[in-house]
């Protein structure tokens, strides 16, 4: 019942070599080859994923997973951030906390992550295009879906900080946070670098809190909350000392670009756990989760505590809550080969927008940074997810190369001026131009588990039916999946497998 064909098998050899043949590799391709060899199990042009290599995707092709355990171990402080964030902040902390841009980040966080679930998309993230490759072309976590889901700023400033040792640790530490010279060095010295502990920190913000010293407080607040969130890192106890200085004007830390200092991390730990020698993600995870149950319905379990009917501008994040799946990598890998574009609510946020205006700087195309990371932001790659029909984008930036970020994050209209000015809206919302998806799948490799392990390697390009939609079964589809959620259905409920065959049935049509 799924509106779908494939067309366009090539065949690699047993050696993982292509025949000879000439390619035509799009926009995103330099010249044109005539003999390309490609990844044995990966693209068939090179030019595009050139640490393909070193990618877990490669791996999993041949059957070689990461260890014993195959999903990653996510840093996840949920739990712990329940206990330590209080039901009301004094007023003399609540004026700060609010000024500063984060009070959203008290309430965001899932309790658990699934990590199977997780997991299975990073091995489908690219650091060179900053997207997920899935069967259908390539989406990923937008500027607008951290706004969204976080209610964070996205317009703002960039932060360069200045490198900070351990003696500058400890002098911060001293005059920022009110500890004594003592034990401020043998903190640092105890966390053997240039960090502080995140427990540490809490037991700051309560004794300064009961001292009535707000503004210590404030600060060891603000700073294990966006280290147990939006700057989670792969130690799972610590923070950068670093952050500190966010936070030494309380008045003036709301200018930054908060929701892009999100985005960059998650971008940074997701494109380090995409290759196969990485066993840990860092980053806020309830981001990447929550992106996931919001783009994909059909795909892992989560709880909803409110329909988005009856939201009251919170965080588009605290809609979910943690329901533990029965799914493990293995079993998620080949349902997510199997999706199509049926599969995918391209654009969940529309009913949101009462509480978050779209603003066109999710649009621009170029490079985000926080401190020294520097990440491509690619949404050419993803417009579909913006309302527009998918064409072949541009080649990658060289993020390397980049020396006006902030110039460029300025003026950003002229990048998104470009970035659909070679587009039109989409007639669905899974439209992309002829071509696409045939060059597509020669530049990438969407599909992660092979039909036959020994066969010769088959790429087939899906050709979906890009027509209109009939309203009508729009209709039907869309009070179908509302019923469903009303009453917390599962697809592997017997008592509804009725109304979600039809609820495919409709979403084909």
């Amino acid at each position: 019942f799924l509106n779908i064909f494939f067309a366009v098998v090539r065949r690699r050899g047993a050696d993982g070599r292509i025949p000879v043949r000439t390619l035509d590799r799009g926009a995103s391709s330099s010249a044109a080859a005539v003999e390309p060899a490609g990844y044995p199990g990966g693209s068939y042009d090179t030019s595009l994923l050139v640490k393909y290599e070193h990618h877990v995707a490669r791996h999993i092709w041949f059957g070689e997973e990461r260890g014993p355990k195959k999903e990653l171990k996510v840093a996840v402080h949920g739990l712990k951030l329940t206990s330590r964030v209080p039901l009301a902040l004094p007023p003399q902390m609540e004026s700060w906390v609010s000024r500063s841009d984060l009070s959203s980040l008290q309430r965001t966080s899932l309790n658990k992550i699934d990590t199977n679930l997780v997991s299975t998309f990073v091995e489908r993230w690219h650091l060179e295009t900053s997207s997920f490759h899935m069967p259908f072309g390539e989406m990923s976590i937008t500027l607008d879906d951290v706004a969204c889901l976080l209610h964070l700023p996205i317009r703002g400033i960039f932060w360069s900080p200045q490198d900070v040792t351990e003696e500058l640790a400890v002098e911060l530490a001293v005059d920022y946070l009110g500890v004594s010279q003592g034990q401020a060095q043998s903190h640092v010295r105890s966390c053997r670098g240039s960090y502080y502990k995140l427990e540490w920190l809490y037991d700051l913000f309560v004794h300064h809190r009961a001292a009535f010293s707000w503004a210590y407080a404030t600060r060891a607040y603000l700073l294990m909350l966006v280290g147990s969130t939006i700057f989670a890192d792969k130690t799972f106890t610590l923070v950068e000392a670093r952050y500190l200085l966010l936070f030494r004007d309380l008045d003036g830390c709301s200018g930054y670009s908060w929701g892009a200092a999100a985005l960059v991390t998650l971008y940074r730990y997701l494109g380090d756990a995409s290759m196969y020698s990485c066993k840990q993600l860092g980053g806020y995870p309830t981001l990447l989760q929550c992106w996931i149950h919001e783009y994909f319905p059909t795909v892992g379990k989560r709880g909803e505590n409110w329909k988005p009917a009856d939201n009251c501008g919170l965080p588009r994040a605290m809609r979910w809550s943690y329901r533990q799946g029965v799914l493990k990598v293995d079993d998620l890998r080949p349902i997510l080969d199997e999706l199509t574009p049926a599969d995918v609510i391209w654009r969940p946020f529309e009913d949101h927008r009462a509480w978050c205006v779209f603003d066109e700087i999710c649009l621009y195309r170029g490079c985000l940074k926080w401190g020294e990371t520097v990440v491509s932001y690619l949404p050419d790659r993803c417009l579909r997810q913006f309302g527009y029909r998918q064409y072949v984008p541009s080649p990658p930036l060289d993020c390397m190369m980049a020396t006006d970020i902030d110039v460029d994050w300025i003026s950003y209209h002229q990048s998104v001026i470009a970035v659909i000015g070679s587009s039109t809206v989409a007639t669905t919302p899974s439209d992309a131009v002829d071509g696409y998806l045939e060059w597509y799948y020669c530049v990438y490799h969407p599909r992660l588990v092979p039909p036959h392990r020994d066969a010769p390697r088959e790429v087939p390009v899906p050709v979906y039916d890009v027509g209109p939609s009939d309203p009508d079964w729009a209709r039907v589809s869309t009070l179908i999946h509302r019923y469903l959620r009303q009453v917390n259905a599962e697809e592997e409920d017997p008592q509804f497998s009725d109304l979600f065959e039809a609820l495919h049935i409709s979403r084909s049509h």
